[in-house]
């Protein structure tokens, strides 16, 4: 039991919550850790490092909870959690890391959230920041935790954000925050689209500029924010990175001005194409000069298991896009690498995470040549698309390569990007991943 109410209350022992932990130790103030788990991750680092702080596991307490001063969460905490949700009603402030790491950062940020693409196009200003000469920092929910970034020597701070996470934040105040697109995700936490679309707003909250989706009315802010957007996507328009076409070859462009061939990018796709504009358009709200943003594109070669080629053999293809942890970064996938009138054979399945798998026959129908299906929801998946293609079940990750291998045609690519999360048959996506390219490299070419 807490002794007095002059403590912070972390609940979660992962990444996040040591983080916060040695946060706060830095800044000399007391707390103590909580955990539903019974053996929650990183108990014995933080009784070594912090061997006096009261460590309580199991289900929450809310006797526990009420005795804070202020309640820290990590993201993969639910804050309408019933004890969370009674601290709160009782007037106890619930925050994450990100509001702390707002309340302490003294360079701009340029927030990015999405349903997919967020660790590319984060990765990708950062890259555009430091061929700037700046000393950025880059992180949140893609590598390292938020609170580890602080430091005064920072001249820009890059962060991914979750809708986890941004469902604790009050007021962002990024020099630059956007959506970069909205679909079906994490409906086995939210009850529905409108509250998941409602947590990713917030990122908004305080901007001093906004960039949007052209094509995505759902990463538009209210009308009452007041601030007038930048856009990406699409055709040449002011105020917008949209590509144009320049004697018969696409130029991503900045409203009406080519800036360089899309076929220098080395990133694949259609989708990834729009991640080059939004990197562009949020680089450019940030102030970062356009030439050092256009060499950061000449040279980024995107980032492992989205989209990733792995290997080419007798004609066929092979990408990774184990990422692909929703059915709107599949849909993308499918459709950035589709190339008529060869077909793609798709590898999905495993964790549906409450998604409606009807969304994903129509935006497949004329790119996929077959599915093969792995993991828990697999059935589920079959039954939505029953009738469209060929399915084919697999009971491990080689079994599924090889099934894939044997239904494609020369020209084909086999696609791994699962439209769900990893956890009923891998230790996560990296995983994942990694058996895919396993699997390839074992197919006798």
């Amino acid at each position: 039991m807490i002794a007095t109410s002059k403590v912070k209350a972390i609940i979660g022992t992962g990444v996040t919550g040591l983080s916060v932990a040695r946060f706060l130790a830095r800044q000399g103030q007391a707390f103590v850790l909580l955990d539903t788990r019974a053996q929650p991750p990183n108990l014995a680092q933080i009784k070594k490092e912090f061997p006096q702080v009261l460590v309580e596991t199991g289900e929450l307490k809310t006797e526990t909870l009420l005795l804070a001063d202020e309640i820290i969460t990590s993201p993969g905490v639910a804050v309408a959690t019933p004890a969370i949700a009674e601290a709160r009603a009782a007037g106890i402030p619930v925050v994450g890391d990100i509001e702390l790491f707002v309340r302490y950062a003294r360079a701009p940020i340029v927030a990015i959230t999405g349903s997919n693409a967020k660790s590319t196009v984060t990765t990708l200003v950062g890259e555009m920041a430091a061929q700037a000469g700046l000393k950025v920092a880059v992180g949140g929910n893609l590598g390292t935790p938020a609170l580890d970034l602080l430091n005064d020597d920072i001249e820009l701070y890059v962060m991914e954000l979750s809708s986890f996470q941004l469902e604790t934040v009050t007021k962002l105040n990024a020099k630059v925050a956007t959506i970069l697109n909205i679909s079906a995700d994490h409906l086995d936490r939210y009850p529905n689209m409108q509250a998941y679309h409602a947590a990713k707003l917030r990122v908004y909250f305080g901007a001093q500029n906004i960039v949007v989706n052209r094509n995505d009315v759902l990463t538009h802010p209210p009308l009452a924010s007041g601030v007038k957007p930048i856009t990406f996507g699409g055709g040449a328009e002011f105020n917008n990175f949209g590509i144009i076409q320049e004697q018969g070859e696409d130029f991503l462009a900045w409203q009406f001005q080519p800036l360089m061939p899309a076929s220098q990018l080395k990133i694949r796709g259609k989708h990834n194409v729009d991640n080059a504009l939004a990197a562009l358009a949020l680089g450019h709200a940030a102030g970062l000069p356009l030439p050092a943003m256009l060499e950061a594109l000449k040279h980024f070669s995107g980032l492992p298991h989205r989209c990733e080629w792995v290997a080419a053999i007798k004609g066929v293809e092979f990408f990774n896009d184990s990422k692909g942890t929703n059915i709107g970064a599949t849909v993308a996938a499918i459709k950035g690498l589709a190339r008529p009138p060869a077909k793609l054979v798709l590898i999905a399945g495993g964790e549906g995470k409450g998604a409606d798998f009807t969304e994903l026959s129509p935006a497949i129908d004329d790119q996929v040549r077959a599915v093969v299906l792995i993991g828990r929801d697999a059935p589920q998946i079959a039954a939505a698309i029953e009738g469209k293609f060929k399915v084919t079940f697999a009971t491990s990750m080689m079994d599924a390569v090889s099934k894939a291998y044997e239904q494609a045609h020369a020209g084909d690519a086999v696609l791994l990007s699962p439209a769900c999360a990893s956890f009923d048959m891998f230790k996560n996506y990296m995983d994942r991943g990694q058996q895919f390219c396993a699997a390839v490299r074992e197919l006798t070419p």
